[in-house]
């Protein structure tokens, strides 16, 4: 019996009996069920590390895989030696892993899509950024950027070399330089974050893509434990840079077991290709006709009823959405900087086999949930998460569907801190600003400005007992009359109906919803999802400036009327795109 210890990123032996032990655990395994198993422990689920040709051969189809720039070699700019010679250690490195230096690169398919890709080799010094992983990275961009191809690179790497030095260190700008000359061209870029990937290769390249996904366990962070523990004499917990405590905090998108890795990457990288690879052809559909209030659905019973019927306790939410109204739905999560607010939930869906970005605000199904998602009331944090993710969509060209479900934005001495109005403000900015087709639906309460962040879209839909409002009718009763309990007053008249708002020309269609009893959540989905895809049709065929378009829908939101032109007064309102607006009364 043979053992291969864990961490040295080499290839596993394939004799028989030979035995692998998990670094987690130390339970003892057969190699061959290990490879099987993608290497992954069966005692603990520990994804144990491997080399580059490993993954490569899980990663791309059989037989697509081209490799790029595989005859640099790396050179001793600084004579540098420490326990040996710099020219030892990558001659021990290149017999260890049979690579010339940390990173393997190409272009190869995964399930038919072409991709580039770059996997760094653990084995090869640590995966450490060198002047060849460098530059053998800024070729893998402009080779991807000159045949059209997104890139995909997985990381396992302790950080930048230090037998190269400051040369090293340019590596992170270098690399930098690529992904955003690259960026120009709206091609995806993929991260795949494996044990370990920290030091520069984490604060540059490995932090900077489009989507970023991890691997269950795997050791995140800019400086290792052994550094921190050194410069500021600090215990750390074990779990302190695990990929699930990056995730908690907002600063990656999805923790992927190995198993179901290939079918993500393929599906994420052909939804954000979809705008260059499917040659959609423009449905030939006319322009919106809005029913008249007097042929839409309409709600029973008072308005307060409505009021409580929109926030009733297991009524169809944006979880129910997701499951039902889409084909498929892949949660992107964080606002990669404080954390993941579960108040807004955001990533990419499928609708009539076309891929949107999808927004909701979550307030939960059950009484854990709704604790958990604080009852939908988004923190900044969440807002910014929405920014983060529609700008993904206007980067490769995705519809907007966004799902309004709050009693309004968290008003919390925290959310205030962290800017709660500045990161609306955002959110609204962004709305106004997509050059992408958005469509809202309110499917529940619509609570000022916290649901105004989601709903500045070129097509707003209601669900018929669903609300919409400047201020909860009980927050309006305690200011205008001092009693909450004149709420249902209130709510007669802020007239945050659908029907209202439908003649307010706030809201372009009416939704109906399904009878109670039977499947009620079904019955919404289907609704949903069908007002949606006709309204995404129309808005596609339209052509045009979409921004235009948006602002000229905004412009004829509410009522005024001018007083007579005084001696001296002028009013003037822009009447082409470039008008300087002046005016008002003198």
């Amino acid at each position: 019996m043979s053992e291969t210890p864990y961490g040295t990123g080499a290839e596993w032996p394939s004799t028989p009996g030979s035995m692998v032990a998990c670094n987690a655990c130390l339970a003892q395994e057969d190699a061959h069920r290990l490879a099987a198993a993608a290497m992954v422990c069966a005692a603990c689920g520990n994804h144990i590390r491997v080399g580059a040709r490993t993954r490569l051969e899980w990663t791309a189809d059989p037989g697509s895989f081209v490799e790029w720039d595989g005859d640099l070699l790396a050179e001793d700019p600084l004579r540098f030696v420490d326990k040996v010679s710099y020219p030892t250690r990558l001659a021990e490195a290149r017999k260890k892993t049979g690579e010339l230096d940390a990173i393997v690169t190409g272009r190869g398919s995964i399930l038919g899509l072409d991709v580039a890709l770059g996997l760094f080799e653990f084995g090869f010094m640590g995966g450490s950024m060198g002047s060849v992983v460098g530059e053998k990275l800024f070729r893998l961009f402009a080779h991807a950027e000159r045949e059209h191809l997104p890139v995909l690179v997985v990381t396992a790497s302790g950080g930048a070399r230090m037998q190269e030095g400051t040369l090293s260190l340019m590596q992170m700008a270098k690399v930098t330089v690529a992904v955003e000359h690259f960026r120009r061209e709206r091609l995806p870029y993929v991260t795949l974050l494996a044990d370990p990937t920290t030091g520069g290769v984490a604060a540059s390249l490995a932090m900077q893509g489009d989507i970023i996904l991890a691997e269950p366990k795997a050791q995140i962070g800019f400086a290792g434990p052994r550094v921190i523990e050194h410069t500021i004499g600090m215990a750390l917990p074990p779990d302190f840079q695990d990929a699930e405590r990056l995730l908690e905090r907002g600063l990656i998108d999805a923790i992927v077991p190995r198993a179901e890795q290939k079918a993500l990457l393929h599906a994420l990288l052909w939804a954000l290709t979809a705008s260059r690879t499917t040659g959609r052809k423009r449905a030939r559909v006319g322009r919106t006709r809005r029913r008249p209030a007097e042929q839409s659905p309409r709600a029973t019973g008072t308005v307060w009823e409505i009021v409580k019927q929109s926030r009733r306790r297991g009524r169809p939410g944006t979880a129910v959405a997701l499951r039902l109204a889409f084909d498929r739905f892949i949660e992107l999560r964080g606002d990669r900087a404080y954390r993941d607010d579960p108040a807004i939930r955001a990533g990419i869906a499928w609708l009539d086999e076309q891929p949107v970005v999808v927004v909701g605000q979550e307030r939960g199904e059950t009484a854990a949930e709704q604790e958990r998602c604080n009852f939908g009331m988004a923190f900044p944090e969440g807002y910014r998460k929405a920014v983060r993710v529609m700008e993904l969509a206007e980067r490769f060209r995705l519809p907007v569907v966004t799902i309004v479900d709050t009693p309004g934005a968290y008003p919390g001495p925290g959310a205030e801190q962290r800017g709660q109005a500045g990161a609306i403000a955002s959110a609204l900015g962004r709305m106004a600003g997509l050059e992408v087709p958005t469509v809202s639906v309110v499917l529940g309460q619509g609570g000022s400005g916290g649901a105004m962040a989601l709903a500045l879209a070129d097509r707003v839909l209601m669900f018929e007992n669903a609300t919409y409002s400047v201020i909860s009718p009980e927050g309006c009763a305690s200011i205008l009359w001092h009693s909450s309990e004149r709420a249902p007053q209130a709510a007669e008249a802020l007239k945050l109906t659908a029907g209202d708002l439908l003649r307010f020309g706030i809201v372009d269609e009416i939704l109906p919803e399904p009878p109670p009893g039977g499947e009620v959540e079904l019955g919404f989905a289907r609704t949903l999802r069908a007002a949606v895809a006709r309204h995404l049709r129309e808005l596609r065929a339209l052509g045009g400036d979409p921004i235009e378009r948006r602002a000229a829908r905004y412009e004829r939101m509410g009522t005024f009327r001018e007083l007579p032109h005084a001696s001296g007064a002028r009013s003037e309102r822009p009447m082409a795109k470039g008008t300087l607006v002046t005016g008002g009364l003198k």
